[in-house]
């Protein structure tokens, strides 16, 4: 018996040594980093980092791009699943075209979207050529903050909805079909078939979309980066400015140290809400 407990914790032993070695090791270290000077254990740097009037609008600014883009991604990508799951026409060809941006890097799609929002962009020179403007539009002016904001979460959309699509679609065909029948059956409508079934069922790929997406979310630095610089912080952003630009890891460090915070919150929060129905397991 004791023999078979331990079989399992041995086949375990590589990925826990692999994880320890690529995440652990180097947690232990950002912590200490963030938390050490020179002199031993000290929180200048911290000091530091609340001073810099770059952290918190990077806070903001990325805590906004989470409220905003997750639950339009979410919204969009469910929107697609259930149009895929009613089989139209050419399905086939409308679910490579809206993957087709997952095969863009973040920094080569920020250059496509800055092509569209540049001062002689696309964007603008359709605005001029419609008589709705005489010069255009200062989109990514840095007084401009809210069409700033609107840039990165349109490139953003466009950019990642297709990930969490590709998740909730297999969430989607893995309903039984019975179950939306049977509410048919009963004269449940297609919002009704929607609340009470569909949504319930698709509890566990909601809340690995909502993680994975709200982590790289936080995460987001190369398209705000090509669109803007450093006009619309972000705090991966800042974090590189402070290891790269500042020479100063200690900083970055500390700000990683938040990201990671901030990650884990979400994390547990999603773990909350969305939970799996009982007559689903």
């Amino acid at each position: 018996m004791t023999s078979r407990l331990r079989s399992p914790w041995i086949l375990l032993l590589p990925s826990i040594a692999l994880m320890t070695a690529l995440f652990g090791w180097p947690l232990v270290q950002g912590v200490l980093t963030a938390f050490r000077d020179g002199q031993g254990f000290t929180l200048t740097n911290w000091q530091r980092l609340f001073d810099d009037p770059y952290f918190f609008a990077s806070l903001r600014n990325t805590l906004l791009l989470i409220v905003i883009v997750v639950p339009i991604q979410l919204v969009l990508a469910i929107a697609m699943a259930l149009l895929m799951q009613a089989q139209p026409k050419f399905a086939g060809g409308h679910f490579y075209l809206w993957c087709l941006p997952l095969a863009i890097s973040e920094l080569a799609a920020g250059l496509v979207w800055l092509s569209i929002f540049g001062n002689r962009g696309y964007l603008n020179s359709l605005l001029v050529w419609l008589g709705l403007s005489h010069d255009g539009v200062q989109w990514l002016n840095y007084q401009n903050t809210g069409t700033m904001l609107l840039a990165v979460v349109i490139a953003e959309i466009w950019r990642a909805t297709a990930l969490v699509f590709v998740i909730v679609i297999a969430g989607v065909q893995m309903i039984p079909r019975d179950y939306d029948e049977a509410a048919q059956v009963f004269g449940a409508t297609f919002w009704q078939r929607l609340r009470h079934v569909t949504l319930p069922m698709l509890g566990p790929s909601l809340r690995v979309a909502l993680i994975l997406r709200t982590i790289l979310a936080l995460q987001a630095f190369a398209v705000a980066q090509a669109l803007t610089g450093r006009d619309f912080p972000l705090l991966v952003g800042e974090t590189y400015q402070w290891y790269s630009n500042l020479q100063n890891p200690a900083v970055a460090s500390a700000v990683s140290l938040v990201v990671l915070a901030i990650s884990l919150a979400t994390a547990v929060f999603y773990l909350r809400m969305v939970r799996q129905p009982e007559g689903a397991r």
